[in-house]
Order: structure tokens, then sequence, then C-alpha cells
């Protein structure tokens, strides 16, 4: 077993290994895994792909991705039940994760096997934690697409605990039962959303739907343009709060977390926010595509980025009219029969969302409908925050267990 001493500085994982247990080893990656390099030559393997979620699906199962060449068919990697597979350029993102079917990989993956020194739902639950992610993202230079791949060399210096295999065994039988039963939770409470949002879009569609005189959001609108993230920025210009995607949520601006971008100021003036704008986002869950959330002003010099619209109504159309109109039936279908799908994700553009049917009576008429509304959906939107925040706490709670038993911060052994 080599030592931490000899391993090098890994700051995110680092600290947690030498807190291990002493009848933990520390073993470099490259000493724990050979990288597989057998060809899919014959075509007789299954085509497969990754999920960010670690799990490895049939490509037929991720939807709307465009096929290969079908001379790059043969250079496809064959991966076995129990091999590591790898997507390098997104290892920041969780494309990590041991294969429980065999099949044939993109090219453009790694594949591994291990020497026998860990178990594979072991090494599925470590190289996924939290520590192992943020460890990844150090070894990336940015999140573009070309930068944010993680070397091999990087890779191959990884530093692993690697307990006694009877200790493995009980470590995973552990994280397999908890895990599942917070999943079982999760679950529930997204039941409980998707009924809670059906309750308040009926609320919506009784007040709105009757309504007449339709026009084309781009009609009683503009569009604010992102700025586009690209690298630090140069040093020499001024730092900006920006909102990320993450930031908007279904009828509210999450402000927790906000991270910053250097552009200079013309840029930042075209991509600045006003109070009343209506962001929405161009990509994501279909159930969320095309739902507003109102920006009020809460910061200042707040821009926003590119993957986020910013409708700013004009004098005729009340920006909080806008965002119930936004969630309601009408709304909600005209999004999900005009986006570009895939299995999980879903898109729309500026130019759908600038033909967006909106009705527009006057304006004393539409402050009257959201005083109405915000008292019928006043409930039902705290019941709703509180259920995304206990799925939040879970994935936390999931994510802090699995941690702390592939650490060995906690001794799982006996517990029932």
């Amino acid at each position: 077993m080599s030592s931490l001493t000899l391993i090098g500085a890994h700051r995110a994982v680092s600290s947690l290994l030498e807190t291990r247990p002493d009848s933990w080893g520390v073993v470099r990656f490259k000493g724990l895994f050979d990288r597989l390099d057998q060809r899919n030559t014959d075509l007789s393997y299954e085509m497969l792909s990754l999920r960010s979620t670690g799990e490895v699906v049939a490509r037929a199962e991720m939807g709307g991705r465009q096929e290969p060449d079908e001379t790059s068919l043969p250079k496809y990697l064959v991966a076995e039940v129990d091999d590591l597979v790898v997507n390098p350029m997104w290892l920041i993102g969780g494309g990590i994760g041991v294969s429980g079917r065999a099949g044939a990989v993109s090219p453009d993956y790694r594949v591994f096997r291990s020497r026998d020194s860990l178990l594979p739902r072991f090494i599925h639950y470590l190289l996924r934690s939290r520590p192992y992610l943020d460890q990844y993202l150090l070894y990336t230079r940015a999140q573009t697409t070309f930068d944010r791949r993680v070397q091999q060399s990087d890779l191959d210096n990884l530093p692993i605990p690697v307990p006694p295999l009877d200790e493995q065994c009980v470590i995973v039988g552990y994280l397999d039962r908890e895990t599942a039963r917070i999943d079982i939770l999760i679950e529930e409470q997204h039941r409980l959303i998707e009924m809670l949002r059906e309750r308040r879009s009926a609320a919506i569609a009784a007040r709105l739907d009757s309504l007449a005189g339709m026009t084309r959001l781009k009609h009683v609108s503009t569009v604010q343009t992102g700025v586009t993230l690209s690298g630090e920025g140069d040093i020499t210009d001024p730092e900006w709060p920006y909102l990320r995607v993450a930031n908007v949520q279904v009828g509210y601006v999450d402000l927790r977390e906000i991270k910053t971008v250097r552009v200079p100021p013309d840029k930042a003036t075209a991509s600045m926010l006003q109070p009343g704008d209506v962001l929405m986002t161009e990509g994501g869950d279909i159930d969320k595509l095309g739902r507003g959330a109102l920006w009020r002003g809460e910061l200042p010099d707040m821009l926003h980025q590119n993957h986020i619209f910013a409708v700013r109504p004009d004098k005729t159309l009340d920006s909080e009219f806008l965002v119930y109109w936004l969630d309601g039936p009408i709304a909600r279908t005209y999004f999900r029969t005009t986006a570009k799908q895939t299995t999980n994700l879903a898109g729309t553009n500026k130019w759908t969302l600038g033909n967006l049917p909106v009705p527009v009576p006057p304006l004393n008429k539409q402050r009257q409908l959201v005083a109405t509304l915000d008292e019928q959906t006043a409930q039902i939107d705290t019941l709703l925050k509180e259920t995304e925040r206990f799925i939040e706490l879970s994935k936390e709670r999931r994510a802090a267990l699995i941690t702390a038993a592939v650490t060995g911060q906690v001794d799982v052994r006996g517990m029932a």
C-alpha cells in the first residue's frame, strides 16, 4: 500500500483520507485499475451511454441523441459488467459509474477494470461521493467544453482508500439499504410536488383560461440577452454577480449561492436585470420549462447567464400577471408541444418564447386577477417550498451518509 506522503496534494480528499481507520490502506488509482482498450470491432455489443447519475444504460433509453457515424462504431469501447466507465469531459457533473451491463460505450469515454482490491459497488459509491466530485473539479482548468476534461495523469494519481474486503461488503450493504430508504422518501415528495403543482395550475386555469384578446408575447415585451460565460474573464474587468440556471426556480429566484463573472461594463449593461423582469430558463426539466420567476431587484447590478431569458413586459402587461400565465395550462401545453426534447430534458428558444399566446386585458383587471391568485395560491406555494427543501435536505443527507461510510468517518459494522 502507498502512503499518503507519497501521493501528493489532493486537497478535496486528502484530509478525509488522513483520518481513515488504521486498517485501511491508500493506493493511487493507477495501482488499483487497469485501463481497457477492447473495441467493438464486430459490432456485437449493445450500445450504451453513461448518465450523470452514474447509471450505464442502453443508448436508446437516452433519447434524442444524434446517432454516431457508422464508421466510428467499431471504435466504441467494450465495457463488461462491473467495469468502471468514465466520461472525462463530464466527471465534474457525475460522469462516472460502475456498469451493471455489458456493452459498448463512446470512444471518448474511458473504461477501467479493478484488480480485485475493491468491490464494484464500493467503487461506485466512493468515486461518486461529494469529496471526489469536488476533486475532479480541482483537476479541471475551467468548465468550458475543452477545459473541463480530467487528464488521465490526474486520475492515475487520485488517492483511493482501500478497506479490507469484508468491511467493504458491510459498507456496501449498509449504503444500499439506507440510500434506498432515502430515495423512496424523495420519490414520495416528488409525487407530492406534482400534485401541488396540478392543484396550483387548476386554480390559475379557473381564473385565466376564459380570458380573450390573445396576442403574441413578442408584441408586448422584449427579451433581455444574458452574458455568455467564457473562462474567468479579464482580470482588469469589473466583477459582477450573475444568475445561473440553478438560481431560477419555479415561481422564485434562489439567491443562496450567487457567483460572479468578470466582464466589461458595456457587456454588463446589456445583461443587467431590472425589477419586473420575468426570468425563464431555456432548457431543463420539461415540467419546469417556460415557468417564470419574477425578479424584484433583490440585489443591485445583477446580470444573468445567456441560458436564462429575461422577459421585460411593456406598459400593457403586468409582470406578475405574466408569471401566473406562464404557470397556467395554456402556456404549459404550448411549451410542451413546441419544446425540443430528449428523454429527461427539454429546450426552447427566443423565437418560440416570443410566439407564446398571451391575453392582455386592461391593467387594472390583470392586477385584480393577480391579487386573487396570490390569495388562492399562497398556501400551495408554502407547501411547495417546504417540500422542495425537504428533498434538498434528503439529498444532502444521502451524500453525507455515503461520504462518511466510504471514507471511514463512521463505522457501519453492526448497524442494522
